[in-house]
């Protein structure tokens, strides 16, 4: 009868636990990546208020 071989099957849990992470890593970055997109309109939107309001208005 054949041994089990060990190393292997030791292996093959490392590489499919790392490449879940890796999928994990890249699902957790293209979230960042749309919620930073996001962000950019509103900062941007930010300043165009900001000076719409004349500086010489009278109020204090």
């Amino acid at each position: 009868m054949a041994k089990p071989n060990y190393q292997f099957e030791k292996r093959q849990r490392d590489l499919a636990k790392k490449n879940k992470q890796e999928e994990k890593r890249r699902q957790k970055l293209a979230g960042n990546v749309g919620a930073n997109a996001g962000e950019a309109v509103v900062h941007d939107e930010l300043p165009v208020a900001a000076t719409s309001v004349p500086e010489g208005s009278g109020t204090p």
